[in-house]
Parts: structure tokens; sequence; C-alpha cells
């Protein structure tokens, strides 16, 4: 995705938050990014399309910085998992996302409540996956009924804090009296075998929403498509970490770690440039990449 289009989505999701999604018209989006109804065509095939691309981009944000978080980090530390799910929370408040939601659900637009659906079955397929490392492998057969108890739990705790209360609520804090409940239930459900959801369906839910794998050569050749595009002048540390990256992904045995590790350093070493969203984007699909394969 070029500066350009992104410029537009961030043109976008302003208008959309200050209008509401329904009200924004493909010109009310053309007026303020001064560009031709050709060029945002050329760009997105509709306004949905629009919309869908900013949602995507704030998901594969925050699945990034998730997995940062946990370099280095021993993934059965409950400080991380409570980092890791407030982040989300975070990002929503950061870019504004809750009325987007909001809208989308009342908006009747079915691929919009689709792809809003998916995120909702990743978090949960997510957060399923994060119990089990974090409570150990007994806890599998439980851990969907468990993410759908936790997050509904800090959904609804955050929902009846607000009418109560004009502060914003310790997240963080929430999160961590939320999880020692969550000491007591899983256990009891183990001891008690009670599940409300088959193992099976976990299984099932998984492979339906799971994302398109990303291959060696796939992640190859968008690393050196972005090689390709940069000026020989710009960033040397950057591309000297794409480099490490090609030459990592192309080795027979992969090291995962240092892909992880190096594709943090990758992506930070283009905040605030003109490659930053792109950067991201790649550094993303190494994570993905390093998941699939490790």
């Amino acid at each position: 995705m070029n500066e350009r289009k992104r410029q537009v989505l961030r043109t976008a999701q302003r208008i959309f938050i200050d209008k509401g999604f329904t009200a924004t018209s493909v010109q009310d989006i053309l007026n303020e990014a001064k560009i031709s109804k050709g060029t945002f065509y050329n760009y997105f095939s509709s306004k949905n399309e629009c919309l869908l691309a900013i949602l995507e981009q704030a998901r594969i944000e925050t699945y990034l910085k998730r997995q940062e978080l946990l370099i280095g980090q021993d993934p059965r530390n409950k400080e991380i998992l409570t980092q890791q799910i407030v982040l989300r929370l975070h990002m929503n408040r950061e870019q504004n996302l809750l009325p987007i939601y909001e809208a989308v659900y009342h908006s009747g637009e079915e691929d919009l409540k689709q792809f809003v659906k998916k995120i909702l079955y990743d978090e949960f397929s997510w957060l399923a996956e994060r119990i089990v490392d974090v409570y150990g492998k007994s806890a599998k057969p439980y851990a969907l009924d468990c993410a759908m108890m936790l997050l509904g739990m800090l959904h609804h705790t955050l929902h009846s804090w607000s009418t109560i209360s004009s502060k914003e609520p310790d997240a963080t804090q929430l999160l961590n009296f939320l999880l020692r409940r969550m000491d007591s239930i899983l256990p009891d459900m183990i001891r008690s075998s009670d599940a409300f959801f088959d193992v099976h369906l976990f299984k099932t839910f998984r492979n339906d929403h799971s994302q398109n794998t990303i291959t060696k050569d796939l992640l190859a050749k968008d690393l050196l498509g972005f090689r390709d595009r940069l000026e020989l002048e710009e960033q040397p540390a950057g591309k000297q970490y794409v480099q490490f990256l090609l030459e990592e992904i192309q080795s027979n045995s992969p090291r995962f770690f240092v892909l992880e590790s190096i594709a943090r350093s990758f992506r930070e070493s283009y905040v605030g440039t003109s490659h930053e969203a792109e950067a991201r984007e790649l550094a993303s699909k190494v994570w993905r990449f390093s998941g699939t394969y490790k």
C-alpha cells in the first residue's frame, strides 16, 4: 500500500468518526482528501472497502505489537498477557475505533458485519491460545470458554463502569482482577471436566477463521519489492535489516527467534518515515510466517 493511499485512509477515518459512516459519502472523502473519483476507485472499489482497509490496518498493528511484547519473555507470564489485552483497549481509544465498530453493527451492510465478526473470532482464538500458554495444556479443552468469559467480563465491567463514573478505569488493574478470578474458575472447570464449547468446535473455529498462510517465497518477494522501492540514500540501517530478514528466511533452517527480533528492529527503523506503515505490514507478515512454521 503506497503512502498516498494511506493518507486517503486517514482522511476517510477522520470523516467517518466526525460524520458517521452512513452519513459520509465518497464525495466527502474526495473533497477532504483532494483526490479525483478515479483515484479513489483505483484504491477502493467502494466506501465499504475503504472502511474495511481502516479496520484491517488497526488489526495488523494490534497483532504486531502484541507479538513484540513476547520477545524475550516467558509466554506463561500473566503480566504480558495483561499488557497484550490492554493494548487493544488503548488502540481502540487512541484511534477512536469504537464509533466505527458501532456504525458497522448498525449499518445493515453484511460484508462489514462479517468482517467485524471475523475480528471478534480472531480475538477469541488468540486469547484461547494465550490462555493455554499461561495455564498449561490441561486448559486447552476449556480455553475457548475462558476466552469468551474473560472478554465478556472485561467489556461488561467497562460498560458498567462508564455508567457510574466519569473517570477512566485502570484497565491493567481491572485485567489483573479478572485474571485472578480466572485462576479460580479454570482449575474448577478442569477438575469437573465442565466445558460448554466442545474442543472439536475450537479446532473448527480456528480453521474457519485462520488467515492465509505466509509462505517463504511470498514473504521474500514482498521484502525484495520493498527494498527495491527504497531510495539509494534512504535508511541504510533499515535496508540492512531487510537483507538480514531475507537471508534468514531463505536459509534451510530459519531461526525464528532471530527473525522476530530483527522484525521489530526493522519496523522501528522506519518509524516517522513515509515507509512506516508498509514496514509495519511486512513485520506483521514475518511474525505470521514465524508462527506458521516454528
